[in-house]
């Protein structure tokens, strides 16, 4: 017979799965809508679409940080947004694989986020987050292996 203590943590354990399994199925859906997206905008450049959803994702972090209220955190995830608009401003002219390395940077950002709770208030978004950005990345990635043209 296990123990009550032990009970109660695969009791928690059970929770925080079944907490994740929302977040994480619609995070399927939209990361392959968001792998999918430059047919939305056939006038546009694949790279341009890819680049634009990049940043828009990394900005979201902006609004949660602004809803903290916390200076520092405002100010750390100003930078952090500013350093993928950088790498998707490059991938726009540059390789696809930023792309791919971006999404997948952002996707370790919202592990991070998961882990610590830096921004109060996010508790679904990161999981939701981290799995539209390694579901984008990696349909992307195989696209890029298979010989797809993405117009860069």
């Amino acid at each position: 017979m296990a123990a009550p203590g032990r009970a109660r943590e695969v009791r928690r354990d059970v929770a925080q799965v079944r907490d994740l399994r929302t977040p994480v199925v619609w995070g399927v859906v939209f990361g392959c809508l968001q792998a999918v997206s430059p047919l939305a905008f056939p006038w546009l450049d694949s790279a341009t679409v890819y680049a634009l959803g990049l940043t828009l994702i990394a900005a979201v972090y902006i609004g949660f940080s602004v809803a903290d209220g916390r200076g520092t955190v405002i100010a750390v995830e100003t930078g952090v947004a500013a350093a993928f608009v950088v790498v998707a401003a490059v991938a726009v002219t540059g390789s696809a694989w930023l792309i791919v390395a971006g999404l997948l940077g952002h996707g370790l950002k919202d592990l991070w986020q998961e882990h610590t709770g830096f921004v109060a208030g996010t508790r679904w978004w990161p999981p939701f987050c981290a799995t539209v950005d390694v579901v984008a990345a990696t349909v992307i990635a195989v696209a890029i292996v298979a010989g797809f043209q993405f117009g860069w």
